[in-house]
């Protein structure tokens, strides 16, 4: 079957290990000291794994896979204690996989295992559930939008587009503009736009020839990447650096990280 996956650029990977801990399926063990994936039967594809490492070695891609299998991970898994097993059912219940969720309590179940407490305890920053308290703040005004084009996803748009040709590019995480209120005045005001989201979006492949046509054919002044302050967001980053080492021409790329409350965390050029 065709399915997402992960795949690890073994010439990025320096066998750090900080990948291991966001795998609590065993999906990824270091052999020779580089990480691999083991096998296809254990990876879900959810990308809990995506932004632990600092080289950037792991992504996201769909290719022909066997199907994962929940009860072989159970297998797996059950020797190496509470902890793991905990993880694990809490990345399941997280990202919405109530089918596996349920599999893998019965399996608990079958075999004698007590239930591990889930409350108070999340494995993946991106999905973890969280308030904010905000003052109200009372105005008649209504701010103005700076988006200057459209399309704005980055399967939907033409690089070639005569809005793209010599401009500063904002690459924008999906979620920045909802999590920063002050985006449009103070980061899109005379900028194009293009958004995606580097853990969930299909193809990167195609984001990635869409960006090199941006820096050698349209010829964008500068790129500034902004994304969330979660690890699977750092994916962004990697792929508009990955594609300006792939292009001829050279472009400035600025790194914005935005809290989860809308702060700019880091600006830099890079």
């Amino acid at each position: 079957m065709k399915r997402q996956i992960i795949q690890i650029n073994e010439d990025l990977c320096t066998g750090c290990g900080l990948c291991l801990p966001g795998c609590p399926e065993g999906a990824i063990q270091l052999i020779d000291g580089k990480a691999r994936l083991v096998s296809d039967l254990f990876c879900d594809g959810l990308g809990a794994c995506l932004g632990h490492c600092p080289e950037g070695a792991i992504t996201i891609e769909e290719r022909e896979a066997v199907e994962y299998d929940e009860r072989q991970v159970m297998e797996n898994i059950v020797s190496s204690g509470a902890a793991t097993i905990k993880a694990h059912l809490l990345h399941l219940k997280e990202h919405q996989q109530m089918d596996y969720f349920q599999q893998a309590v019965e399996i608990l179940e079958e075999k004698g295992i007590t239930m591990p407490t889930l409350q108070d305890h999340h494995s993946c920053p991106g999905s973890q559930n969280l308030s904010f308290h905000r003052t109200k703040r009372e105005t008649t005004e209504e701010v103005p939008s700076e988006l200057t084009h459209w399309p704005i996803q980055m399967h939907l748009i033409s690089p070639l587009a005569a809005h793209y040709q010599g401009a500063d590019l904002v690459l924008a995480a999906d979620c920045v503009a909802f999590a920063m209120g002050s985006f449009h005045n103070r980061y899109l005001s005379g900028k194009t736009l293009a958004i995606a989201c580097p853990k969930l979006d299909e193809g990167r492949e195609i984001y990635l020839e869409k960006l090199k046509l941006l820096i050698d054919k349209a010829q964008i002044n500068t790129l500034t990447v902004m994304i969330m302050q979660v690890p699977c967001c750092s994916g962004l980053l990697t792929m508009a650096q990955e594609a300006a080492g792939a292009t001829k021409r050279r472009v400035p790329i600025k790194q914005i990280v935005v809290s989860l409350q809308g702060e700019v965390l880091q600006e830099a050029w890079l």
